[in-house]
């Protein structure tokens, strides 16, 4: 080890001493008898998984699922398993020394690196934070229009039909018309321009203030001592299972689809269809199902998701005995949720009968839109309001974890030593995007955190390989034999795969929006306006 290296890990308490003798009996145990004494002690990947749950991720299976029904079911299931892999690289580094790693990856990578990554950090959860509040309020506004609560002039609804019909053209000439007409008959048909009514309004503000009043109760929780961690950790459980059940119960509405289907879901889950439409009748590629593909694949993981992570395993008090437990965690709660609530999105859209067969990029479909869509699903309105209502549960969990992640960030960043009073006082830094229940932020602030966030995700990647396989800092556990080999492969795909998806990002959230939209491809332009809310 280097000199630099620290020589261990802090003393354990009576407590952490039980429960190391605990976990090295599960370790002999096998497969079975351990599992359940493993999931009864996960959690931090509780907190990826309700982070990365959002805004973006309802859009992206959405589309997906309207788009291409069960063929891309693969996708999102691969592009976690790759964010997991890099994630278990981390928490290798992070549990061998317990040193935190905003200090020691400065120490032995750089400076400057590091603060780039918290300044990304913070930028990615305050940007991202709006579109949570949005989705949320127009979740809510789509339910009081079910009740005669919300209504919408029919002029509007003629110029957001319009504007979808342009899209489907790809002309940025046509589709820059109907934009401008939207604009205009918004302004002239809603208070304030707002696009719906004053009954919308306090719908919108009063969803966003329940919404943020629970998340500050639970997040200040969370910065309080271990009995304050379960307890918020068992609000994101419930996040994610009212999640899990509102889709569910979509799902299960149409179980004779389901049933009939179900090879060609096992075909959409171990890639039988590969990506559909990939090439154009002229023998080109076809850029917007592959830029859909690719920007699922490279944006599962956020740049604040790797940031929450290891201070999130330091505050659970894990160490160098807590390895196995923490691969656990990460399978458990955060690929196993991810991939239960996308895939069944993307069922919901094909067995709801939102897909039409086409196989191609939707780009008019949003989250709302779906939910309208299905609902008929379980009877007049049944469906819609599930749906409805399991977007609600995505966001809520969201949002809170965009307020833990801040917490830490400006601590380590500041140099502060984290007491209760500074966590919680950092946590309420992105509760400005309340505001995205009726509006969004100015176009120079997304195109600035795109840049920052979307470049160090791949840099954060290769931070994380490199400290991995820095004998000079973690010793022997960089691991030997095949299984490095493997392992550092899987990390190098992860890497790639991370790249291109930002490049994608970059592209469509900085280069197109200064550069003037005839010297972007249309149909980047149009996929990236659909992903402006990607929230992971």
């Amino acid at each position: 080890m280097s000199d630099s290296a620290p020589a261990s890990n802090p003393p354990l308490t009576e407590a952490q001493q039980r429960e190391v003798a605990e976990l090295q009996r599960l370790n002999q145990m096998p497969f079975g008898a351990s599992a359940m004494g493993y999931i009864k002690r996960t959690g931090p990947g509780l907190l990826q998984s309700a982070m990365t749950l959002g805004a973006g991720s309802a859009a992206a299976s959405v589309i997906a699922g309207a788009s291409f029904g069960y063929k891309l079911l693969w996708v999102q299931p691969v592009a976690m398993f790759l964010g997991v892999m890099m994630l278990g690289a981390l928490s290798n580094v992070v549990l061998t020394t317990g040193e935190r790693p905003y200090k020691s990856f400065g120490r032995e990578i750089g400076k400057w690196l590091v603060v780039l990554w918290a300044l990304g950090t913070i930028m990615s959860s305050i940007i991202w934070h709006f579109p949570q509040y949005g989705l949320a309020a127009s979740a809510a506004r789509d339910l009081g229009a079910m009740q005669n609560i919300v209504s919408v002039p029919p002029e509007l609804t003629a110029a957001s039909d319009a504007v979808d019909e342009a899209m489907k053209t790809m002309d940025p000439v046509i589709i820059d018309q109907a934009k401008a007409n939207l604009a205009q008959v918004t302004s002239e048909s809603t208070p304030m321009g707002l696009g719906f009514t004053s009954e919308g309004l306090m719908l919108s503000f009063g969803i966003g203030i329940i919404i943020l009043l629970i998340n500050i109760i639970t997040t200040f929780n969370y910065g309080g001592d271990s009995k304050g961690v379960r307890l918020y950790e068992w609000f994101l459980r419930g996040c994610i299972a009212l999640v899990v059940i509102m889709f569910g119960i979509v799902v299960v509405a149409k179980i004779d689809v389901v049933a009939s289907d179900i090879v060609d879901i096992l075909k959409g889950f171990i890639g039988w269809y590969g990506i559909p439409n990939l090439w154009n009748v002229d023998g080109s590629l076809n850029n917007s199902t592959v830029t859909q593909v690719l920007g699922m694949l490279g944006a599962a993981v956020g740049i604040n998701m790797t940031f929450l992570y290891p201070y999130s395993l330091l505050k659970k008090g894990w160490g160098a005995d807590h390895k196995k437990l923490a691969r656990w965690d990460l399978g458990m709660t955060m690929f196993l949720p991810f991939v239960l609530v996308t895939s069944l999105v993307i069922i919901a859209m094909k067995v709801g009968g939102v897909y039409d067969g086409a196989d191609v990029v939707n780009t008019t479909i949003r989250p709302l839109g779906a939910a309208k869509a299905l609902g008929g699903v379980l009877g007049e309105n049944a469906g819609r309001i599930i749906f409805d209502l399991g977007l609600i549960g995505m966001t809520c969990g969201a949002i809170s974890t965009h307020m833990v992640v801040c917490g830490f960030t400006f601590c380590e960043m500041l140099g502060l030593e984290q007491t209760k009073k500074r966590f919680r006082l950092f946590a309420l830094t992105p509760a400005i995007g309340i505001l995205g229940v009726v509006s969004s932020l100015p176009i120079w602030f997304p195109v600035a955190a795109s840049a920052v966030c979307f470049t160090m995700l791949p840099i954060a990647y290769l931070t994380f390989l490199i400290m991995n396989n820095k004998r000079s800092y973690i010793g022997d556990a960089v691991g030997s034999g095949f299984s490095r080999l493997l392992f550092n492969v899987i990390l190098v795909i992860a890497l790639a795969v991370a790249t291109i998806g930002s490049g994608i990002k970059i592209y469509g959230n900085v280069i197109k929006k200064i550069l003037p939209a005839n010297e972007a491809p249309a149909a980047a332009a149009v996929l990236t306006d659909s992903n402006d809310d990607d929230a992971s």
